[in-house]
């Protein structure tokens, strides 16, 4: 079990063990249909020890960050098999997808860089250099910016896709981590994990409009761009911190499993996945009622979710055995 904020991140994201085994692609030949349970349908073996994920909706394509081979592994979503595998920097760990420009952002915890990756090509098209250890990523499709949390800065860096460059530095909580964005307000959230609140950063303007306590060490973020509904990960209290975008409000607390990481949410069905490292498992909740209604056995320490948003299929990176699991179903 996790005890502190600090050990966690010390173990998974500095110290960035490498799982001792690699688990296979294994073929599931039906999948869940779209009323069942939700359920495990592949694992799909990547690099050594993956964290972040990100998908592209448009080209079903999901990008996995493989912090101990400083790689990133790009999965095709419609056969749920590894298609290429990128070099990257050291220690990737964040990844965000642009579906518009088919580009992928990868952020290198160690080299103090952000990778851009051709979705078309599979190659890295630029290094940038941010702050002291970038983790969380987060792209707003619709300016065109790529937003970047420094853990070791506490601040976070705007970068321009146009000029691969960074065009601001804005200073947030103590040591930011997660990143989410809303493209049709310009919005960005950041988790500030050690001040325990959320950073809310006008995209316009690049200065933060507020300051939102949520739980125990925040970590990661997700968000509906529908409901405009905030999703936040409380890494050390095991909860779910729910908040009204139009607020900026806490509207409510979700109990789930132990060290949550990531979490993902589809507007599309109104669930909301977040992965708990802990328990090697998957909460899922109700976005209707706030509450949990499934909880789904993952492979080993799981840490990133992704929602491919039109098929429905959810991502779910394990460190622990250095693969990612495919859940269907509701």
């Amino acid at each position: 079990m996790i005890r502190s904020t600090s050990a966690q991140l010390r173990r998974v994201r500095f110290a960035l063990p490498v799982a001792a085994f690699a688990v296979a692609a294994i073929a599931v030949p039906t999948a869940a249909s779209a009323g069942a349970d939700p359920m495990v349908i592949a694992t799909v073996g990547v690099g050594a020890a993956p964290l972040g994920e990100a998908a592209n909706p448009v080209t079903k394509v999901i990008y996995v960050a493989n912090a101990g081979d400083n790689t990133v592994s790009v999965i095709n979503g419609r056969t749920n098999t590894v298609t290429a595998t990128v070099p990257v920097g050291a220690a990737p760990h964040g990844v965000a997808a642009d579906s518009k420009t088919h580009t992928a952002f990868v952020t290198n915890v160690v080299g103090n860089t952000v990778s851009v990756i051709d979705g078309r090509t599979s190659t890295v098209t630029a290094t940038i250099p941010v702050g002291v250890n970038p983790v969380g990523v987060g792209a707003d499709a619709h300016t065109g910016t790529v937003y970047v949390a420094n853990f070791g800065a506490s601040t976070v860096s705007a970068i321009s896709e146009r000029t691969d460059s960074v065009t601001a530095t804005i200073p947030v909580g103590t040591k930011p981590s997660g990143v989410a964005v809303n493209p049709q307000t310009d919005t960005v959230y950041v988790t500030n994990s050690a001040d325990n609140t959320i950073s809310v950063i006008d995209g316009r303007t690049n200065t933060v409009t507020a300051t939102i306590p949520v739980g125990a060490a925040p970590l990661e973020i997700g968000l509906s761009t529908v409901t405009r509904t905030v999703y936040v990960s409380n890494n050390a209290d095991g909860t779910v911190s729910v908040i009204d975008a139009r607020t900026n409000t806490v509207t409510a607390t979700i109990r789930v499993g132990t060290a949550p990481f990531q979490v993902a949410a589809n507007p599309v069905t109104k669930t909301v996945y977040v992965a708990n490292s802990a328990d090697n498992t998957v909460s899922v909740i109700d976005a209707r009622t706030n509450t949990v209604t499934a909880t789904v056995p993952v492979g080993i320490a799981p840490f990133g979710v992704t929602v491919n948003k039109v098929t429905g299929l959810v991502y779910v990176s394990n460190p622990g055995n250095n693969t990612v699991s495919v859940i269907a179903g509701r």
